[in-house]
């Protein structure tokens, strides 16, 4: 059988919005000045599109500033809508510029929105025997959803997507495609200001239609509903409800005059991209179109590499030198103490710096020349080396006789012994690491000063890092090195696992020969550099070097110093804790087993099901495709429905804090230390804020008492210290009080008010006390 033709329909208004609402915290601004969020964002969905999908006929579909019929239907239809932001109605016209110069067509249709043509269009398209593919994430498209017809929905990130077809539509709202206006109907949807039954939500609607098929159906027979306050909502509101429904139907008999063949692929003008990626400042999207010199107009050679440098390493020579004598130690040292700034990057055993070993520390002068420094540690008991002193409570000096593992062998052993004693290294490169007026550079220099601090070593003169950089310039981002030298250098790095290799081949890194660890290092040492100029001229462009300065690199330092210091753990009141709980898990389930009327494993999701939706008959909320949801969500939905829904929840949260926090915390002690060691994440959110990780302490709940518990846990070091705990309460909002001069938030703030607490107060019409104790 043939394969069929596939139409792609881009909705592209929708599209445009979501692109650029992704960058709103971090918006992309050009050189000079201008917000580039949504053609950024839009393009490289339909790159995506067009390069994996590969689709035989495709449009993009945009709404009119003309009123629709809708409109005239209904007064306030989308009135309660917001205007445009200024910085994305700017972005528009380019937009679509771009649009045409992939030979894409662009159909608008004044009076009628994007959902009807693409209804329209789809529609044609499947009595032609094509496939159609909606693009968008708007759930009304899914009345339109057939056998030829499905949704291309984009995903909470940008390389998440989603296959609707009509399992999904069931799936969703628990009827077919053809049922979906009569749900919508009856629930509304706000963002259009379409009003539906005041107070009857999905569930609701659901139960409705499947008891009647259709809303029309429903206020025919309200009498039937045996609920009473629905009932007299269905009769008040029918009016309203019927209106609601023809609302959400989405057209598919819109007047075109389009051949479905006018949609067919054409190929991309690729001299007219690059005008307008280069314009624009797209130089990531500038690499994925290929070669950088093409002819584009009859007498014009239009050269990429004028308008958006790359440096590609590939093609540049490169020095790695690997230092192995107390002479060539001393010339590199010259090197690093005459240079204004250099790189430092650290290579060990393990990326937790407090059980890691020292392999050897690779430095970059100058772009393109690397120096890698093996070290050899040795222990012996009789020893009273400074080197033996430096490594102090942490140190675990290497006895290099020790035989190699995996397939490293003898040849391993050598590998080792082949280096600098490290007692002559910290002699004579101590000194410049801890000079603060000598600048360091590095990717995750964290890590470096917590592996160095373990060796005696504290380093100073933090001048610049990488992977903090790449977040102030997009939080949403990958920060890795290999991330940022393939986006901004054009280039792939040796990965770890090239170096060590993967599954049952993998070997300890001491294990490879010196010369490719030195690659490996050396290269690490020299991109992080090359980074450093681009990046560097990147946040000026953007005046964003200030900000990393002054506050975001200095914070690696106390970041470091935290971690370094870590926290003490009561281990037997964990202990104690930990029985307790399991008592009362215990009991909870001898409970749940009575109630169910029989035993089973409560923590099997098959068994669990079949107790909720076969025998206690409770209603389905969501099918997987092993079954029936019984998730957090699904059981959160059904707390009402059953009394042993309360129970399992008690049952999950309890097991969770045993496992994750209770029994989990004391395992994360380190034996050299007592103390626990979290690793605080500079560059982990979105939102600017730090993380906790190995383990997180962040998440240790403290609104319920069994939380509260937990954090009884943590104490002081001895009993002469105490721990504080300083807040500096809801800062987001104080900056809007300041900014806004707001009288309300100024007044709440000066009076110790919960800003929360405040205006829930206002909206319930009770005091932000009362508030705050029902929030308890």
């Amino acid at each position: 059988m043939p394969k069929r033709e596939r139409l792609f329909l881009l909705d592209g208004m929708a599209l445009a919005y979501r692109a650029y609402f992704t960058f709103i915290s971090r918006p992309l601004i050009n050189s000079k000045g201008e917000n580039t969020s949504a053609i950024f964002g839009f393009v490289n969905t339909l790159m995506k599109i067009l390069d994996e999908e590969k689709p035989e006929h495709i449009a993009v579909v945009f709404d009119t500033p003309e009123p629709t019929f809708r409109h005239k239907k209904f007064e306030a239809y989308k009135a309660t809508r917001e205007k445009m932001p200024e910085a994305m109605a700017d972005q528009m016209e380019k937009l679509k510029e771009v649009v045409e110069a992939f030979s894409v067509p662009i159909i608008e249709v004044p009076g009628f929105e994007a959902d009807d043509v693409m209804g329209t269009l789809a529609r044609k398209a499947e009595e032609r025997g094509m496939e159609t593919y909606l693009v968008t994430g708007d759930k009304d498209f899914m009345q339109l959803i057939s056998p030829l017809v499905k949704m291309y929905k984009p995903g909470k990130r940008g390389d998440e997507w989603e296959i609707i077809d009509e399992k999904a539509v069931e799936d969703r709202f628990g009827v077919g495609p053809d049922r979906v206006i009569e749900i919508l109907g009856l629930v509304g949807d706000p963002s259009d200001n379409v009003p539906g039954i005041p107070g009857v939500g999905e569930a609701t609607a659901r139960d409705i239609i499947k008891q009647f098929g259709t809303v029309d159906q429903a206020i025919k027979r309200a009498e039937e509903i045996t609920k009473p306050s629905l009932r007299e909502k269905v009769q008040r509101f029918k009016e309203q409800a019927l209106l609601s429904k023809d609302l959400v139907t989405i057209k598919t008999d819109v007047p075109l005059e389009i051949d479905i063949e006018h949609l067919k692929s054409a190929a991309r003008d690729i001299g007219k991209l690059r005008r307008l990626f280069t314009e624009l400042e797209f130089k990531s999207l500038l690499r994925k179109l290929g070669s950088t010199t093409e002819k584009v107009d009859e007498d014009i050679t239009f050269d990429v590499a004028a308008f958006a440098p790359l440096i590609d390493i590939r093609s540049d020579e490169h020095r790695y030198h690997i230092v192995r004598s107390e002479k060539e130690l001393e010339i590199l040292c010259k090197k690093l103490a005459g240079a204004k700034m250099f790189v430092l990057d650290v290579e060990t055993t393990s990326l937790n710096p407090f059980e890691a070993e020292l392999v050897g520390p690779s430095f970059a002068v100058k772009p393109g020349e690397a120096y890698y420094m093996p070290v050899v540690t040795r222990r012996h008991p009789s020893s009273n080396s400074k080197a033996v002193e430096s490594f102090g409570l942490f140190g675990q000096l290497e006895d290099t006789g020790a035989s190699g593992r995996g397939n490293g062998g003898k040849r391993g052993q050598r590998a080792r012994e082949q280096g600098l004693d490290f007692s002559l290294v910290l002699e004579k490169v101590k000194p410049i690491l801890e000079d603060p007026a000598i600048g360091k550079c590095g990717q995750n220099l964290k890590f470096d000063i917590l592996m160095l601090g373990q060796h005696g070593i504290e380093v100073r003169g933090i001048a610049f890092d990488t992977m903090v950089a790449s977040y102030v310039l997009r939080a949403d981002g990958q920060h890795s090195l290999d991330a940022l030298a393939r986006e901004y250098l054009n280039y792939r790095m040796i990965s770890y696992a090239d170096l060590v290799g993967t599954g049952k081949d993998r070997v300890d890194i001491r294990d490879v020969p010196i010369e490719k660890v030195a690659e490996y290092s050396a290269q690490d040492a020299d991109i992080t550099l090359r980074l450093y100029d681009v990046l560097k001229q990147r946040l000026e462009e953007l005046n964003q070097l200030r900000l990393c300065e002054e506050v975001e690199f200095p914070l690696i330092v106390v970041l470091a110093d935290m971690e370094k210091t870590g926290v003490v753990l009561d281990v037997d009141f964990l202990r104690d804790m930990s029985k307790q709980l399991e008592l009362l898990q215990d009991n909870i389930v001898a409970d749940i087993y009575k109630i169910a009327g029989e035993k089973f494993n409560i923590n099997s999701t098959q068994q669990l099901s079949d107790i909720l939706f076969n025998k206690l008959k409770l209603p389905i909320v969501r099918r997987t495709k092993t079954g029936y949801s019984t998730d957090v969500g699904v059981l959160e939905t059904l707390r009402d429905a059953h009394p042993i829904v309360d129970r399992l929840l008690e049952y999950r949260q309890i097991a969770k804090l045993k496992s994750t926090y209770v029994d989990a915390l004391p395992r994360a002690i380190n034996p050299k230390t007592g103390r626990v060691h979290t690793s605080f994440n500079q560059t982990g959110t979105a939102t600017g804020r730090l993380s906790s990780s190995d383990p997180n302490l962040q998440n240790i709940p403290m609104h319920t008492e069994l939380g509260r518990e937990i954090r009884k846990a943590f104490v002081p070091s001895s009993g002469s210290r105490v721990i504080m705990s300083a807040d500096y309460s809801q800062i987001e909002l104080r900056i809007m009080a300041h900014i806004s001069r707001d009288e309300s938030l100024i007044e709440a703030f000066r009076n110790g008010e919960d800003i929360h607490a405040t205006t829930a107060a206002k909206v319930f019409g009770t005091s932000p006390n009362q508030v705050t104790r029902e929030m308890r």
